[in-house]
Formats: C-alpha cells, structure tokens, sequence
C-alpha cells in the first residue's frame, strides 16, 4: 500500500527531521529538477521558478540551482523574500551558482515553469502577480502540489495551477486523489527525500496488494465458491444476469440467480451457465448472496437475503433508506457497495469518504464507494484504487463489479480484502479493454476472466 498523510501529519514529520532539514531540502529540489529535466529542460533551456517565502520555495531555489549547473537559463521569481533560515541558504548558493533574479510581474517565455509557491496549500486564493502564470503556456512542475490546491482536500478557491508533473515528497496527500487534484496533478511522482514513517490517513493499493487466492488442485464447482444473485425485476433482469455471470468468470465454483418468478425463464435463456432460482425460496446451500442488481421495490426479498448467516454483497436497489438500521442486528459479514447518489441516499449527511467510513463504523459493514477513486471503507484505513477510470462510466458496469466481490468473497477472502481485491482488478480490466474497444458491460464480464487468478493476466 502507499501511504496518504494529511497535511498536518507531513508538517509533523518535517517538525522531527528540523536536524536535517536541510538535506530534504536538496532532496526535494533534486527531485523538482529531475521532473524538469524529463520535460525538456536541458542546457540554454529558459527555466523559471516560482518560489514562495518558506520552505516549499527552499526546495525551488535548489531546483534552480541544480538546473543552472546543467546549462540552464534559469530565473527565480520570488513571491517574497525567504523567511526560513534553510530557504535563506538554499537562495543564496542559488545566486552564486547564477541563478538569475526577476519580480513575478516580469513578462518572460519560459520553456519550463517549477511552481515552488505554496507546497502545503493556500486558502484564500492566489495572489493578483501569481495568476498571470497560470495561462503561461509552458508545462509546469509542481512541488508537492498545485499552487491554489488544497492538499487535504483537493478544493480550489478560486484558480489554480494546472501542472504536467507534479512532485510529492515522501508520500501522497489526499489532495492528489479526490476533488480536482487529478486533474489538477497530472502525472504525480513520489520523491523519496529522506523522511521516515508517518500515520497514513488513507493507503492507495497496488497490484501487490490485491492478490487473489489460487484454486486447490482438488477443488470441485461447490468448494471453488459459491455464490447466489438475488435481482432481474421486470425491465432490468439484465443487471443480474451480468452479475452473476461476473461472479462465475471471475473465478467463482458455482453461481444461482434468483428472479420474480415470471422472469425465470428469460434468466435461463440469457445465463444458462448458471442455476435458476425464484425469490419467493431462496436456496441455502450459496457460500455468498449478491443482492439489489435490478431488483426493484422488493422489501420482502430483501428482508429474506438479509435473514442469510453468510456473507451478503448488498448493491443497487439493496441500498434503500432504511438499510442501515436493519442491519443493525445482523452478524454476518456484509458488503455495502453504493456510488455517491446511493451513499447520500443512505445516509442522508453527504457522498464522500469520510461519510463511507463513519457508515461503515455504525453498521460493522465494508462500505465500497464506487468512483474515481473508489474508496473500501472499513475496518482500519480506508483503502482507495485508482485503477478505475471513465472507461467505467457505462450501465452495467457496477453490476459486474458486485458478482466479482461477491465471487473473491466465495473464494475465501475477507470482505475488506476481497472489495479492494475485486474493485482494482475491474479497473484494470476495464482500462486494458478500452484499449481494445468501448467498454461495456457484457464485454468486460468475459475479459474479467483473465484476471481471476493469482492477478496476473492470463
């Protein structure tokens, strides 16, 4: 996992390393040059270098100075003179290494611009002389984040930067993943820069940490897993048909979907892989119940799959108003897996993180905030997948992604686990599949499958 700190726990960090501060400042302007470097500057490049009063602009006066030495034409444009005494020093070996000096309001045509202004955000807007350099026209580096970003946050007040490559020293903030940090960042890299530890607001996952388990060589279809899909109302029993055979092709022994009975025979035709089932006697023998992919106003079936021991997936049409407090007295796992509309509909106080984990912490559920980023929200720190993009905005979609979890849950793996394991996987399935053609929900069910294994593409 990568770590997220918020602000307050990196300024707690920089704090406890005051020994040494003025190595991370090297490290961290290195790191500023070297993201310039690889945007084009080199030697008789014009360089300028946005430098804010504090140590943010530290790290740009070294990144001038380390530019300068490679044959940069390099210019700091201060927005106030160095009120830290390590700032103080990184300028003045700048200006003996000939950097050169300029005011923010001199009109120049920089080939790359290191924005160094406001590393650890600013609040109440950007000032007049630095918003000229927004429509600059040439890429900008970012140090740790966007000038007019808030790095806990991603809010803007006001404009902001927009950088081609932005340097996050030691560990993301918040900020790079939600609001407009995304757009805001462009590419993000994490600069090692001397620092140790800190307590993670959010960890981000990576392919290493979203492996999933490995059928036994005696397993047979009921002890691979198995799971049953409660859903299909009239007009919409294609969202659990893609549901259930998500959960078969992502590794799943054995999968029932159980219709309104007048659907049955339209759920056997469109899914005869799978077992066919009425609502009105759900079958007991499933390790796992997926439940709500368009299942409709059916508060009776829902009160049926929620009477389950076994681990329920409860997505859709599941996730009306009051399904909070009728979990209440139910102990079986259970997996909550809402996009914002749904989570606001839920809780009736907001559509973010924040709000998923303090759901999940009142109802002991894993709550899967579908978006971009998708959040797995509970127990411990939140965990976010960036592997999800707008190829995965298209109906049907999120039905494929809840026969996934309701499958790796089958398979063996924890909620928390299985939800951060089935949702990174989608995402990547889902981008390699764009590469191919538009992504839809009946084609990324069949290339789910190359994922099922150990990870790896098969």
């Amino acid at each position: 996992m990568l770590p997220v700190l918020s602000t307050a726990e990196s300024s707690r960090l920089d704090r406890e390393a005051t020994d040494r501060i003025d190595q991370l400042m090297e490290h961290a302007g290195w790191a500023l040059a070297g993201a310039a470097i690889e945007l084009g500057a080199g030697y008789g490049s014009r360089v300028s270098v946005l430098a804010g009063p504090g140590n943010n602009g530290g790290d740009g006066w070294v990144a001038a100075r380390r530019l300068a030495g490679r044959g940069c034409l390099v210019t700091v444009h201060p927005l106030a003179e160095p009120k830290t005494e390590v700032a103080a020093r990184a300028s003045r070996l700048a200006l003996a290494a000939g950097v050169q000096v300029a005011p923010l309001d001199v009109a120049v045509s920089p080939d790359v611009v290191i924005d160094a202004l406001f590393g650890s955000g600013i609040r109440d807007g950007l000032p007049r002389d630095v918003l000229r350099w927004i429509e600059i026209g040439a890429p900008i580096v970012a140090a740790h984040v966007p000038s007019g970003l808030d790095p806990d946050t991603g809010t803007t007040t006001g404009r902001a930067f927009h950088a081609e490559v932005t340097v996050a020293f030691h560990a993301l903030s918040p900020g790079h993943l939600v609001g407009s940090g995304p757009d805001l960042c462009g590419r993000v890299i994490i600069a090692e820069i001397g620092l140790d530890g800190g307590e993670p607001t959010l960890e981000v996952v990576t392919d290493s940490d979203a492996v999933l388990p490995v059928r036994p060589r005696t397993a047979h279809k009921w002890s691979a897993g198995s799971v049953l899909v409660v859903g299909g109302s009239s007009g919409m029993i294609g969202a659990a048909v893609m549901a259930a055979k998500s959960a078969l092709r992502f590794g799943a022994g054995a999968v029932g979907l159980a219709v309104q009975g007048e659907m049955s025979q339209t759920a056997a035709s469109l899914a005869p892989e799978v077992l066919s089932y009425d609502q009105t006697d759900l079958p007991d023998r499933f390790d796992v119940i997926v439940a709500g992919p368009g299942m409709g106003a059916a508060r009776d079936v829902l009160e049926r799959v929620l009477a389950h021991d076994g681990p329920l997936v409860l997505d859709a049409d599941a996730l009306t108003p009051d399904l909070p407090a009728m979990l209440a007295h139910r102990a079986g796992p259970t997996i909550l897996t809402p996009h914002a509309g749904e989570l606001e509909r839920l809780t009736g106080s907001g559509s973010d993180w924040h709000v998923a984990t303090e759901l999940a912490a009142s109802t002991g559920a894993v709550v899967l905030l579908k978006g971009s980023p998708t959040f797995v929200c509970g127990p411990g720190i939140p965990r976010v997948i960036t592997t999800n993009g707008p190829e995965l905005a298209s109906i049907g979609t999120g039905d494929v992604l809840a026969g996934m979890i309701g499958a790796v849950v089958a398979r063996g793996m924890e909620p928390a686990a299985a939800s951060v394991a089935a949702a990174h996987w989608h995402g990547v399935a889902a981008s390699d599949l764009a590469t191919e053609r538009t992504v839809t929900a009946d084609a990324l069910v069949e290339h789910v499958a190359r994922y099922s294994g150990s990870g790896a593409v098969a």
